[in-house]
């Protein structure tokens, strides 16, 4: 039988994980609507309202599974419209947009943090309203800081590809493009036949490497 804390640590992963990844797709929504693009103002994408952004299975069901399976949770949102031609800068404009998602994400950790540390000050220790509002923060910053450096993979469709792409020129450019196009596969691969099958995790161990030692540094738990 699952204990309270095991539930709360699902159920509360889910719950945040769900908001930081709405809070990722509007940042890009509106970073580029101020570098020129209305794409996604037009569509009614930017909204905090979850209901315009959720996607069933990568919002919901994804990060379920991995909070119930006790990995890494992160998940993704029905990804925001925009259209690149409409950028007054394409080239720059474009790995701005990209950055915005995973610049939400730290913001929001570090916001997490500052909160998880004003709280802990106040702690006295006991199983209290306030321990679990400590166990929530812990979890708001951390899953941030997982989508976070999970976006950053250079993988389409996360938004590594869209960074590093406008600095590849020539035979790397078309080398990358030759990757994309097994860029599912990869991934799939990384997040669930080499951990199931070979015990090896590379995936777990970049993210325990970065989100991990990053969140017990912010919250210096």
């Amino acid at each position: 039988m699952l204990s309270n804390q095991r539930i709360f640590m699902i159920v509360g992963s889910v719950a945040l994980v769900m908001l930081s990844a709405v809070v990722h797709e509007v940042a890009h929504g509106w970073v580029a609507y101020k570098l020129g693009d209305p794409t996604a103002k037009q569509a009614g994408r930017l909204t905090l309202n979850p209901l315009a952004h959720l996607d069933p299975v990568g919002s919901v069901l994804l990060p379920l599974l991995m909070a119930w399976i006790g990995g890494p949770v992160f998940a993704f949102a029905k990804p925001v419209p925009y259209n690149p031609y409409n950028l007054r800068n394409p080239r720059r404009d474009e790995v701005l947009v990209a950055l915005a998602g995973p610049t939400s994400n730290l913001l929001q950790a570090l916001v997490g943090s500052l909160a998880f540390r004003l709280a802990f000050a106040s702690w006295s220790g006991a199983a209290d309203a306030l321990y679990w509002v400590l166990m929530a923060l812990q979890i708001y910053v951390y899953v941030n800081l997982t989508l976070m450096f999970f976006n950053l993979i250079p993988l389409p469709p996360l938004d590594g590809s869209k960074i590093v792409m406008p600095l590849l020129h020539g035979s790397a450019r078309q080398s990358y493009y030759k990757i994309q196009q097994y860029s599912m596969p990869i991934l799939l691969v990384v997040l669930y036949v080499l951990p199931s099958v070979l015990g090896f995790d590379p995936l777990g161990m970049y993210l325990d490497a970065t989100a991990g030692n990053l969140a017990t540094l912010m919250m210096g738990a």
